[in-house]
């Protein structure tokens, strides 16, 4: 007998089933539920991997928590059997509330012995709550749960605006953490601020924080940064045939420029690299060098 809500092991004969699923066979017992978490990328079509395809193909139900409609139906010509996360979120609830309820569902599917996807735009442990809270919930009960990356927005940004997080430094901070929080920024390495559409709301409740709020983001990095140092304003293109938002303007004026909740702030370093004095001695360097802001000093 075949058990009651599962698909085949694998999609098709020459699809087999991804690594990190258990192909259980015809059994009588209990079907045991399983979830896999995967990235779908930030341009429909075409960031999704052939792995994390592989997981959509061989789901019982898929979970699509996306950008645009769109991207959910392209999911579904891939598995009809989709359920959106997006009918979750509601005008005045808080947005930790919707996260719960979004895990919740999957992992209702999971102990009811289905083979669950959770499909999320971008990679899906990167600024995604939901993903980890629901893998981590379905391992502590006892299910086989896996997350699969996708390319994130992140990625994206060094291919758009052209730099290499290695060559300098990167640090990456949420907006709101770096304003509710005492962080030292160091302004020798390039800084990159998620979500700053949403800097300085404590309510979690808005999709949208108010200029005020967002001038509160300002004043904070004012202290570390000239008000005439160019940021930009950052936002991946989702379609192929849309460019991305790149828009660079003076650290003075970001509060009333118009932000989106997956807009990022990217800040270049304001100075060069400083040697460090006693490695320089140590190594019978030149103390009296730095490193340009447009390079890295190269090992010795």
């Amino acid at each position: 007998m075949r058990r009651v809500g599962f698909t085949p092991c694998a999609p098709r004969p020459d699809a087999p089933l991804p690594v990190g699923w258990v192909c259980q066979g015809d059994t009588d017992a209990a079907p045991r539920g399983q979830l896999a978490c995967v990235g779908l990328g930030m341009m429909l079509g075409a960031h999704l991997t052939p792995r994390a395809r592989g997981w959509l193909e061989a789901a019982d139900i898929v979970f699509v928590a996306a950008s645009e409609a769109l991207v959910e139906h392209w999911v579904a010509t891939i598995n009809p059997r989709i359920v959106s996360l997006q009918g979750l979120y509601a005008e005045g609830k808080p947005r930790q509330h919707t996260y719960r309820d979004m895990a919740e569902a999957m992992l209702a599917e999971v102990r009811a012995g289905k083979r669950v996807v959770g499909a999320f735009y971008g990679h899906p442990g990167v600024f995604a709550q939901v993903p980890h809270a629901a893998i981590a919930k379905a391992r502590a009960e006892g299910f086989a749960a896996v997350m699969d990356p996708g390319i994130s927005a992140e990625d994206c940004l060094y291919a758009d605006l052209g730099f290499d997080p290695g060559k300098v430094g990167c640090a990456h901070y949420e907006a709101s953490q770096l304003l509710f929080y005492r962080r030292i920024i160091d302004t020798s390495a390039w800084l990159v601020l998620w979500q700053i559409g949403l800097a300085g709301d404590r309510t979690y409740a808005v999709r949208a924080s108010t200029v005020a709020q967002r001038q509160q983001l300002v004043d904070r990095l004012l202290r570390d940064y000239p008000p005439t140092h160019p940021v930009t304003i950052y936002e991946a293109a989702t379609l192929a045939i849309a460019a991305p938002r790149i828009e660079t303007l003076p650290l003075h004026t970001l509060a009333r420029a118009a932000l989106h909740m997956h807009s990022t702030l990217v800040i270049p370093p304001a100075r060069p690299l400083e040697p460090e004095p006693a490695h320089a001695r140590e190594n019978g360097a030149s103390i009296g060098t730095t490193c340009p802001v447009t390079d890295a000093c190269a090992p010795p």
